[in-house]
């Protein structure tokens, strides 16, 4: 029987030889997540069963990363549950200030996840680590409670949506324009509970970081995970970080799939998502009349290495403009470390932007750059609902790194050509293209 990859991954973690979309099967998981928002109620949910310990202190990752370092005495409360609950039952990844990262660029980087997984988080964006190739999605904190229990979780098989991009991306043109191409193109709900598998030339062209970026968004468009076939981009990231043995899924030829899309690679302009969906897409070329306040560059979305780079790219040698806050995020302390080395503080220093330990911070409202009443920022988040990133009356549009530092520069969204592109000697990372 053919299947796709995601298929496969759930077959696998079954127990079966073959799944089909609509199965119910019950999945044996390779990874668990909470963080500290989610956390908190699993905890309270694990104890309340009269469950006295975890089905395996090595597959559970407990993450304090939206309100740290801690924002308040709340906040503060809820990681010390954590950490108690980790010393308590064992657990080998319970991470804290100084160790710790946003969660979604930290699992990948540090070989927690990896090929053939499957991983359950309570987290919405769980299903970034797609793009090595699992089956990875989010679930509410009682489903962790649990997952953090039994190793395993049931699900309905879902059907796989193909999003095909063949062909050459135009510049400055990253992963985060085609997520949000894909998502103006079919809507917040266009993929609901589907397996949103991304192909084509365009896609293995791209670098992990891009294909991060892609698979973190899927949730946006309603999907239950995001997934990209693993090939030599995967296995060289892979190669000496993951922790257990990859396994490599592809998607058979013959494969059903519900819906395949395709689109030409140079159809993707550079796009900003406007207020208050991320469906709710625009050329960022058309909005150079709205003036902003904020600019953000990180998150689970866009706070790695290439990201920061991207936006030294076009900060270099530039001021943020006297009517912008800039606020550079790195999302773990190892991207901290490299950006640090590789001159990109300087570069954003120089500029005027404020640099920031790793945390998830403004994404969600938390801490480190919350909107007032009228304000306007420019993000590399993920969502920009009403109140997102604090008053209700504010308002958020989403970017990729370039889009957004250029925005800084300007005062108001714009592109890199429309500020003059890269200053005079700066290098050119490539769009979110693959690098050697």
């Amino acid at each position: 029987m053919a299947m796709t990859m995601t298929e496969k991954i759930l077959a696998r973690a079954a127990g079966k030889e073959s799944v089909a979309p609509g199965d119910l099967v019950m999945a044996k998981l390779d990874l668990c997540l909470g963080n500290d928002v989610t956390s908190g109620v699993a905890i309270d949910e694990f104890e309340k069963a009269g469950f006295d310990h975890v089905f395996d202190p090595e597959k559970i990752v407990l993450i304090p990363d939206h309100f740290t370092p801690n924002k308040d005495i709340k906040s503060a409360g809820l990681v010390k549950q954590m950490r108690e609950f980790a010393k308590k039952h064992g657990l080998v990844h319970w991470y804290d200030v100084g160790r710790v990262g946003v969660e979604h660029a930290f699992l990948p980087e540090q070989g927690l996840v990896g090929p053939g997984d499957v991983v359950l988080g309570a987290d919405s964006h769980t299903c970034t680590y797609g793009a090595l190739g699992a089956f990875a999605t989010g679930v509410g904190s009682t489903d962790l409670a649990g997952a953090m229990a039994t190793g395993e979780a049931w699900f309905r098989v879902p059907e796989t949506h193909r999003f095909d991009f063949e062909g050459t991306l135009a510049p400055y043109v990253t992963g985060k324009d085609i997520v949000l191409f894909v998502i103006g193109q079919i809507g917040v709900d266009g993929a609901l509970y589907k397996a949103m598998e991304f192909t084509g030339s365009a896609i293995r062209g791209l670098s992990m970081d891009s294909r991060f970026t892609i698979c973190n968004m899927a949730i946006e468009a309603g999907g239950k995970s995001g997934i990209i076939a693993p090939d030599n981009t995967t296995k060289a990231y892979v190669e000496g970080r993951f922790r257990r043995t990859p396994v490599y899924y592809t998607t058979d030829p013959d494969a059903w799939y519900e819906k395949t899309y395709s689109w030409k690679a140079e159809e993707v302009p550079l796009l900003v998502a406007k207020p208050h969906l991320p469906s709710n897409i625009q050329p960022a070329a058309e909005l150079d009349s709205v003036r902003i306040d904020q600019v953000v560059i990180g998150s689970c979305t866009n706070g790695r290495i290439e990201d920061l780079r991207q936006a030294a790219e076009i900060l270099r040698g530039r001021k943020v403009s006297k009517d912008v806050r800039c606020i550079v995020i790195p999302a773990t302390q190892v991207v901290w470390k490299q950006a640090m080395e590789e001159g990109l503080f300087d570069v954003f220093l120089e500029a005027e932007a404020a640099v920031s330990a790793p945390t998830c911070g403004p994404c969600l409202g938390g801490h480190m750059g919350v909107l007032a009443k009228g304000e306007r920022a420019v993000s590399t988040t993920n969502r920009n609902f009403v109140g997102r990133m604090g008053d209700p009356g504010s308002e958020v549009y989403l970017a990729g790194p370039y889009v957004a530092a250029a925005s800084a520069v300007a005062g108001h969204i714009a592109t890199p050509d429309q500020i003059g592109g890269p200053a005079p000697g700066t290098s050119d990372f490539g769009g979110g293209r693959r690098q050697s």
